[in-house]
């Protein structure tokens, strides 16, 4: 297999490439705090994250952060993996994306995933993009929002 960048590297680097991304795309408090969550049971999983996500898919020259974020955004909204949509929602702004492009993308995923999909995606977003303004609502990205009395 030809590896664009990276042809030749030791496990080792890949995994400093890996976290150096992973640190650039999540925030050095995400990484610190997943980092420090390690286990026995968890230690493997986070070096094959490290240096496979990070160190070679997301190393890979052919798409930018910021286009690697739409598809993530968009595979995380089709397959349901809610837990996983706050982070993301937070890196997509770190590379780049507007909250509006954001909105876009969750709109797109409606046609192609679902409402439902899409419904849950834009609460999410607008609980992460509450707290990241300073205006957090205390809803926890995930939860339901407050609704108001039906008249």
């Amino acid at each position: 297999m030809s590896r664009p960048r990276g042809d030749g590297l030791t496990d080792a680097e890949r995994w400093e490439q890996g976290m150096s991304v992973r640190r650039a795309v999540l925030s050095d408090e995400h990484v610190d705090r997943a980092v420090g969550g390690t286990t026995a049971l968890t230690a493997d999983w986070q070096d094959f994250i490290t240096r496979t996500a990070w160190g070679d898919v997301w190393s890979r020259p052919g798409l930018d952060r910021r286009s690697r974020s739409v598809a993530v955004l968009s595979s995380l909204i089709a397959h349901g993996h809610q837990e996983e949509l706050a982070m993301h929602l937070r890196a997509a702004l770190r590379n780049g994306l507007t909250v509006e492009e954001i909105g876009e993308v969750i709109l797109q995923s409606a046609v192609y995933s679902g409402v439902p999909a899409a419904n849950t995606a834009f609460r999410i977003a607008g609980a992460v993009f509450a707290e990241a303004a300073g205006t957090d609502t205390g809803a926890e990205p995930g939860s339901e929002p407050e609704r108001p009395e039906a008249r």
